[in-house]
């Protein structure tokens, strides 16, 4: 069933990804624009946006794990995964500050007064380096260190979780749930190996 799969995988081209890819974000701006995102489209489009791009990091982050615990293959869709991630919570941002707040002042204010936001922006920071790396000339320059590089993405992946959990009212499952996901996900990376039993 796996193999199969995976075969089917190798058929679908990555740029059919960024297509997908691009439909949400038009949809919500559409759904904002004819009242579908209910009394405050610019706060449900930016918590959608941020919820999708925490997610589409879970899923960035599960590539290795199901490769090496259940064998499905997405090494080839790991690069438009990442790329995407930051497309949406760049988004995220953009709807936060063009439309949301407004003031460039208040923006740091909130930065600097909100710990919520403050982990957030880091959580961001931390994904600038890897897309601007994450292409073939940055991956031959680099070398070893590109692999170093990107192994920040753990500490995004931990800080988005973080900013969703403190962004919410009270105790909540969801943001909770996200958290656990990416904590267990980065502890099987942990898991040593299993080395295959050497033939006589």
């Amino acid at each position: 069933m796996i193999d199969k799969l995976n075969l089917w995988l190798r058929r679908v081209p990555v740029w059919s990804l960024y297509i997908l890819g691009a439909v949400y974000p038009a949809w919500l701006l559409y759904q904002g624009l004819v009242g579908g995102l209910g009394v405050d489209p610019v706060k449900a489009m930016e918590h959608a946006l941020g919820k999708a791009g925490l997610q589409l990091l879970v899923v960035t982050l599960l590539v290795t794990p199901l490769r090496r615990f259940v064998g499905l293959n997405l090494l080839r869709f790991r690069r438009a995964l990442g790329l995407l991630t930051f497309f949406y919570i760049g988004l995220h941002l953009l709807v936060w500050f063009a439309l949301d707040v407004q003031i460039a002042a208040q923006v740091w204010a909130d930065i600097v007064k909100r710990p919520y936001i403050t982990i957030g922006m880091a959580g961001f920071v931390l994904m600038l380096p890897l897309a601007v790396t994450s292409n073939n000339w940055s991956l031959r320059r680099l070398g070893r260190r590109w692999s170093l590089l990107h192994r920040l993405t753990y500490g995004a992946a931990v800080l988005g979780a973080v900013h969703y959990v403190m962004l919410v009212k009270g105790l909540q499952l969801e943001p909770l749930v996200y958290l656990s996901g990416v904590l267990l996900i980065l502890a099987l990376r942990r898991v040593p190996k299993r080395r295959r039993p050497q033939s006589a």
